[in-house]
């Protein structure tokens, strides 16, 4: 295998831990694996040719599982209760799995019974008797793909960098395994590649040398995000059931697929970033959805927590680059949330001027950029799990997902098509699980695709009205910035 030398690298990053069997569980990894809170991560890779499996305990046992050591551990608790990994021998069979359904059907069928199969593995929990992950084959054809290997992976066992690196090491590209994949970079207009913590510090230490503001902005966002991970709930609405326990309850996944090509031409003709486009058109996108599911809700206070990824957040250009130690991108946890107000629809707004959202959605990110909440949000963190422990944290964390109306992440793909054992990739996709919120929306660039998950609470939202706001909210922002290709689309 080409990649065999990203595993070695990620080796050396975990040096301690390859020398012992038991090696510790870190903060983070604690939380998500708490009494009150167990997240995973899906994510689906959809194959152009039907899938041979013939092969998979090769590739799990000679390519993925030497990646990390914690994909051949198990979280146990010593006598004093703290947690460590213990490295254990992987059954490999047991972490693979193959729905069976009727031969012979329509690729219709086939959709309902793979969207009723990932609902099922996505309110499964893992036994705490083999490491947390498991891969499930999905051979029958649908109207998107030939089949679908799916990767389902613990939140504790890395975020969603470490563990897409992971996945995107055992992958090659398929025009020529012996190059390396590539990644677009999305560098904001006025930003080089920067870790965001150093930035966020950087602009603080600016904003205080200059101007009082830079304090009062670092004041009052951390003062709102305080209170909106403990008392301050946002309102039950057609997208946020409030109610306990609505982690455990089942979910539908949809995805849509937007060019990226049109997202550049946004970001272009307005002078913004791309993350700025994609937020106005997700913000706008959930707007118009509650004000068609329920009038008088549609602007009603509701926020979106923001994940952000605390290594480069300008991208990187290959999967050893990505991986490696010295470029900041270290395996773990390393991301924030970012509490960010959804923008409200004014009158005849939407229609009339749909790109204010994009607008907006510049302003408060850019605003919350430029304060240090989220470096004082991680030094709280730091302190609730030293002197009160990774429990009553876990908790903080829960409140602060469950009293907000949505969460938004965002993962770069490469450039290239990929393949998988001489499986082409067509499309992929992730989605996080287990998130105590009725609305999850997830990103993931691919191919010259933004691929858009979304996550929906079974019962409160209706999976395909929402797919078509985001899709209304897309089209009239992209027809609003960009009127010479509306116009030659009427022609």
């Amino acid at each position: 295998m080409k990649n065999i030398n990203v595993t070695r690298m990620v080796e050396e990053e975990e040096d301690d831990d390859d020398e012992t069997s038991s090696f510790p569980v870190s903060p983070t990894g604690q939380y998500f694996t708490s009494s009150v809170m167990s997240i995973s991560v899906i994510c689906v890779l959809e194959s152009e040719i039907p899938i041979d499996d013939s092969c998979t305990v090769t590739m799990l046992k000679d390519v993925f599982i030497p990646i990390n050591p914690r994909f051949s551990s198990i979280m146990v608790k010593d006598k004093n209760g703290v947690k460590h990994w213990k490295k254990v021998e992987v059954k490999h069979k047991d972490h693979i799995n193959v729905p069976i359904f009727p031969q012979g059907k329509s690729k219709e069928f086939y959709d309902n019974c793979f969207n009723e199969y990932m609902t099922k593995i996505a309110m499964e929990q893992f036994p705490q008797s083999r490491p947390l992950w498991e891969i499930h084959i999905f051979k029958y054809p649908t109207t998107k793909s030939a089949g679908n290997l799916v990767f389902k992976l613990h939140h504790s066992l890395g975020d969603g960098f470490s563990l897409m690196g992971a996945l995107l090491s055992c992958l090659q590209r398929a025009d020529n395994p012996s190059l390396p994949l590539t990644f677009p970079s999305f560098t904001s207009n006025n930003n080089n590649n920067h870790n965001l913590e150093s930035d966020y510090k950087k602009s603080f230490c600016t904003n205080v040398v200059q101007s009082v503001n830079g304090v009062v902005n670092t004041l009052l966002d951390f003062g709102w995000s305080l209170m909106k991970s403990t008392n301050l709930e946002d309102e039950r609405t057609t997208i946020r059931s409030g109610d306990e326990g609505v982690e455990f309850r089942p979910i539908d996944i949809t995805t849509m697929e937007i060019s990226l090509d049109h997202l550049k031409e946004i970001k272009s003709n307005l002078k913004v970033t791309i993350n700025d486009v994609i937020c106005g058109i997700l913000f706008l996108g959930v707007r118009l959805y509650m004000e068609e599911t329920k009038y008088d809700q549609k602007n009603t206070n509701s926020t979106a927590l923001v994940l952000l990824n605390t290594r480069n957040i300008a991208g990187y250009k290959s999967v050893k680059e990505m991986l490696q130690p010295k470029n900041e991108s270290k395996w773990g946890n390393q991301f924030a949330f970012l509490h960010v107000s959804l923008p409200k629809i004014d009158k005849e707004e939407s229609s009339t001027n749909p790109l204010s959202f994009v607008f907006k959605a510049q302003d408060v990110i850019q605003r919350k950029r430029n304060s240090a909440a989220v470096i004082l949000t991680g030094k709280l963190l730091d302190t609730l799990q030293k002197y009160r422990g990774p429990e009553v944290t876990a908790k903080y964390i829960h409140s602060t997902l469950k009293n907000s109306s949505m969460t938004i992440s965002n993962m770069i793909g490469p450039v290239e098509k990929m393949a998988l054992a001489n499986h082409p990739v067509k499309s992929l996709y992730f989605m996080v699980v287990g998130v105590p919120e009725s609305l999850t929306i997830t990103m993931m660039s691919y191919m010259g695709k933004l691929r858009v998950a979304v996550g929906t609470e079974k019962g409160l939202i209706d999976p395909q009205k929402f797919k078509c706001s985001i899709e209304n909210a897309f089209d009239r922002i992209f027809k609003a910035a960009v009127p010479s290709a509306s116009s030659k689309s009427s022609n």
